[in-house]
């Protein structure tokens, strides 16, 4: 059995393995820190709330996030700027799903759209305020148990992708994070748990703490290093950050 000071050297080792591999990984992604810290202050989308909520009900269904989700949201955007469809959280709570069926046919997205603005909008009468508030307030442990946890169609990776863009700097356990996370921690030799939702969270946040990076950093560059034909997303889509 190591003595503590072995044990202290080990650990100090992998960690500097760890900060080593994140930080190959890191290398691909220049410029997705502004990203990131756009997202955390509410400035996705223009900072368009409902736009960030139609972003979140969208992605829920698994599709890919830049072939067809950020066309349908932009398709949304354009509609908005027309006064064609909702721009407010409170008009979004009531949205018909005949007005906005052109741009997203899927039904669940759109009960996912109407259950979080209802949620949110009782938060303030600013939608900006509302989401900031709800993400600032509400809880990780017990979410399903939360309003927006009980609206139908609402998973614990769209709790947390609203919380994010609601500026908590927080991760979302979906199975590209999970399989990358994998991955870095055996490259790296450790051996923090990532079974877990909950689990996986954590572990981002010890991962977050050793190597400097922010949670939502990790999570980001976990999808942006995923090559779509021959070029990884963080060169493909470079740009496009900028704007979303």
């Amino acid at each position: 059995m190591p003595s503590r000071m072995e044990s202290q050297r080990l650990e100090s080792g992998c960690e500097q393995r760890l900060r080593e591999v994140v930080s190959s990984y890191m290398a691909h992604c220049s410029g997705l820190e502004s990203h990131c810290t756009r997202c955390l202050e509410t400035l996705r989308w223009g900072g368009s709330v409902p736009l960030m909520i139609v972003d979140a009900a969208f992605m829920s269904i698994g599709l890919n996030y830049f072939t067809a989700v950020v066309p349908a949201v932009a398709a949304y955007e354009q509609a908005m700027n027309r006064g064609a469809v909702p721009s407010s959280l409170s008009e979004l709570a009531e949205v018909s799903l005949g007005d906005v069926s052109t741009i997203w046919r899927n039904q669940r997205s759109w009960e996912v759209v109407r259950g979080v603005a209802a949620c949110l909008r009782e938060e303030s009468p600013n939608d900006r305020v509302s989401l900031t508030a709800w993400a600032g307030g509400t809880p990780l442990s017990g979410w399903e148990h939360t309003p927006v946890g009980r609206v139908k169609g609402v998973g614990l990776n769209t709790y947390q992708y609203l919380r994010m863009m609601g500026g908590v700097d927080t991760s979302m356990p979906d199975k590209i994070v999970r399989r990358v996370m994998v991955q870095i921690l055996e490259e790296a030799g450790s051996d923090l748990p990532t079974k877990g939702d909950l689990e996986l969270i954590s572990t981002i946040e010890t991962i977050s703490r050793v190597t400097g990076r922010r949670p939502i950093e990790l999570t980001w560059m976990t999808w942006m290093v995923q090559s779509e034909g021959k070029t990884m997303r963080m060169e493909k889509y470079r740009e496009l950050l900028q704007r979303i």
